[in-house]
Order: C-alpha cells, then sequence, then structure tokens
C-alpha cells in the first residue's frame, strides 16, 4: 500500500473530490509580506506628483512670510508705537507685494531689486497713481530697512530704488465763511431735535398711560438736544485743534486741560502733543460735559469724551457721517480730514508760521506741513502789492 505525499500538488495527491489541497499557513504569509515589502519600494520608487510638490513649495513660503510680517508687525506696533490702522496699511501693502513674489516662488526675504522694480512696473502698468505707489514703497523700505537691522538679510533690495514722481495735490479747504455757516447750522439742531422728538410721541390714549407716553417723549427731547450738542462740539474741536478723526474719537476726560485752555493729543506713533482750543471750543466742551455727556452715558462709566447712545465710544466712521451731513445742510460737502486743512490754513493765511502750525498739527517732518506754503505766498504778495513802493503797478 502506498503512501501519498501531503506535499504533492498533482491530481493524484489530491482529495478525492479532485481540489488542490491549500498551502501552509506559514508559506502564504511569507509571499504576502514579500509583495507588501515590492510595493513599498515600488512606491518610493515612482516620482512625486508635481502638483504635491508645488503645494508643498507655497504652503512653505507661505509659512516663512508669515513668520516674517509677524516679527514686521510686533516692530511697528511695540517699538513704533504705530496705530492699529496704520499697521494695518503696512500690512496690506506688504501682503500685495508677497503675492508678486509668490509668482516667481521667491519668500519675501529672498526678493532683489529686479523683483521690486517688476512690482512697481506692474502698479504703473494697472494705473495706480504716484501717489499710491509711493506708499507702498514707503512700506517696503520700512520692511527691508527693518530685516537688515535685524539681520535677516545683508543687503536692502530698495535701497537703489527711486519712488515715481507724484504729483502735488493741494489739500482742499473750507472757506472761514463756509465754516461759520457749518457750525453755525449745527447749532440750531438742538431746537429742531427738541421739536421733531416732541412731535413724533405718541399721544397718550387713557389717563394712566398719558404720563409713561410724556415721560417718553421728553426723554427723547433731551437726548436729542444732547446729540445735537455733542455734534456741535466735535465740530468745534474739529476745526479749533485741527484734530484726526482718530484723535478726536480716542480723546479721554483726562485728557482735557480746560483751565488752561488746551487738549491733551496722542497722535500717530503715540506721540502727544498739547494743542489749543479756543474760546468758542472751551465753551461748548463745558456745556457737552455739563449737560449732554451724562445723558449720552446713560450711568455707564466711560473714560472717553464723546459718547455715543448708549454710553459707547463714537467711531471713525459715525464721525465721517456727522461732518458730511452737516456740511451738506450748508450745501457744501466735507469730510473730517477737511476741518483740519481748513484749521491749518485759515491759521498760515493769518500770518502763523509753519513750525507752530507743523506742531498743532502733529507732522513729524515740516516738508509735510509744507503743502500750505502757496496760502502764505498769496498772503505775501497781498501784503508786498499793498505796502511796497513798488508793489502797485502805476497807471501811465
Amino acid at each position: 500500500m502506498s503512501v501519498l505525499r501531503q506535499d504533492s500538488q498533482s491530481p493524484d495527491a489530491s482529495s478525492p473530490s479532485g481540489q488542490l489541497r491549500p498551502a501552509p499557513k506559514a508559506a502564504t504569509e511569507a509571499v504576502s509580506a514579500e509583495r507588501l515589502a515590492e510595493r513599498i519600494a515600488e512606491r518610493r520608487a515612482e516620482p512625486v506628483d508635481e502638483r504635491e510638490a508645488e503645494q508643498a513649495a507655497a504652503q512653505a513660503l507661505a509659512r516663512s512670510n508669515t513668520r516674517t510680517l509677524t516679527r514686521f508687525t510686533s516692530y511697528l506696533r511695540v517699538e513704533k508705537g504705530l496705530a492699529p490702522l496704520s499697521v494695518s496699511a503696512y500690512l496690506r501693502d506688504l501682503g500685495q507685494f508677497a503675492e508678486f513674489l509668490a509668482k516667481a516662488k521667491v519668500e519675501l526675504k529672498a526678493a532683489d531689486g529686479a523683483l521690486v522694480g517688476g512690482f512697481v512696473q506692474q502698479m504703473q502698468t494697472i494705473g495706480l497713481d504716484g501717489r499710491s505707489i509711493g506708499r507702498k514703497l514707503s512700506a517696503l523700505r520700512q520692511f527691508y530697512r527693518h530685516l537688515l537691522l535685524d539681520r535677516m538679510i545683508t543687503a536692502d533690495p530698495t535701497l537703489h530704488l527711486e519712488t515715481p514722481k507724484q504729483w502735488k495735490v493741494l489739500p482742499k479747504a473750507l472757506a472761514p465763511t463756509e465754516i461759520d455757516r457749518l457750525l453755525g447750522g449745527n447749532a440750531e439742531a438742538a431746537a429742531r431735535g427738541a421739536r421733531a422728538a416732541r412731535e413724533t410721541s405718541p399721544p397718550p390714549s387713557i389717563p394712566d398711560e398719558a404720563g409713561s407716553s410724556s415721560a417718553t417723549g421728553e426723554r427723547k427731547a433731551k437726548l436729542a438736544v444732547a446729540m445735537a450738542l455733542r455734534d456741535q462740539t466735535m465740530l468745534e474741536v474739529l476745526y479749533a485743534s485741527a484734530l484726526r478723526v482718530t484723535e478726536l474719537v480716542t480723546c479721554r476726560i483726562e485728557d482735557l486741560k480746560l483751565e488752561a485752555g488746551c487738549l491733551l493729543v496722542r497722535g500717530k506713533g503715540d506721540k502727544e502733543r498739547l494743542v489749543p482750543l479756543g474760546r468758542a471750543a472751551q465753551d461748548s466742551l463745558q456745556r457737552y460735559l455739563r449737560e449732554a455727556r451724562p445723558l449720552l452715558a446713560r450711568g455707564k462709566s466711560s473714560p472717553h469724551v464723546f459718547l455715543g447712545r448708549g454710553g459707547h465710544r463714537l467711531t471713525r466712521q459715525r464721525v465721517w457721517q456727522l461732518v458730511a451731513r452737516q456740511s451738506e445742510a450748508v450745501g457744501k460737502h466735507a469730510s473730517p480730514h477737511m476741518l483740519r486743512h481748513s484749521a491749518a490754513s485759515h491759521m498760515v493765511g493769518n500770518g502763523a508760521d509753519l513750525r507752530t502750525v507743523q506742531t498743532i498739527l502733529g507732522h513729524s517732518d515740516i516738508g509735510t506741513t509744507q503743502i500750505y506754503t502757496h496760502i502764505a505766498l498769496d498772503r505775501l504778495k497781498s501784503v508786498h502789492q499793498a505796502c511796497h513802493p513798488r508793489g502797485k503797478r502805476k497807471n501811465t
């Protein structure tokens, strides 16, 4: 009797049904492990997908730029003390430059003069005016100067770059008579607001509700008068002290020096300066603080001088809306910055020297204040013609 071999693969060595016997489990696992190792080796040998490589490179470039901009942001806020809006403007301009560099797959720290020049040409091609290009170049110069001082780069790519020529834009200002109409017209708004509040208050329907309705109408009238007085005071202070909008809305109670007729202003770069208020602004402020501000505060404590309804601080946009509305009421479109220009222009026109105007406006460079010299020249010409023996041409 013959004995069948169990490792035979022939039909004769199979089971009675004719099927092959399964291979041992250990052999199957060995084959599976070998095939898995071969597949892993093949996968490693395959070239990396180009799209995945580009995405990884773009992500690495973005992370590097983010780290660099974060350090620059801290420098602007801590060392230079810039306001949040100024920091946002810097980051917005640098973000546009970073997008331009990303197309060339270059990070901010690796940019050279040719790339910066290409960025300027692109801005000129899309029709950006010289002032906007100059502002963006100023941001780039500040940024790369910071990187150079921190030894993150060895050369400043903006060093030999010329700033495009800019047209001098003379500041728009209101005439003194227009200022008088603007400030005088707003003083009448309190009475109109009080009348409107009383007219729109609901009439009492039954006796026990009459007192409540009357009280509501009276509160509305007082609130309208308080808001009109607040608006009048803001216009007076804007013009009297030639403030920026941000300087006005961030003004605090502790900054008022009414006994000295001055206001402590915190301007750009967190620089402080004392500016005069003038008698009209002082009187308006005293009345506002006494009669209007307590009604607007509604029992809440706030360090700011000018409050909105409910005791919160006014926004810059609200002040712009106020000035636009009041100026249109007198037939002239104006902005808060136009009131600032008007104050500077009127001071120069009345004989103030540029250094004094520079101090009041808070300009760090006298060159910024020199835009008002055209007014001084006009006055000099008129004085020369009136006083110089040869100033007037004689009739022949």
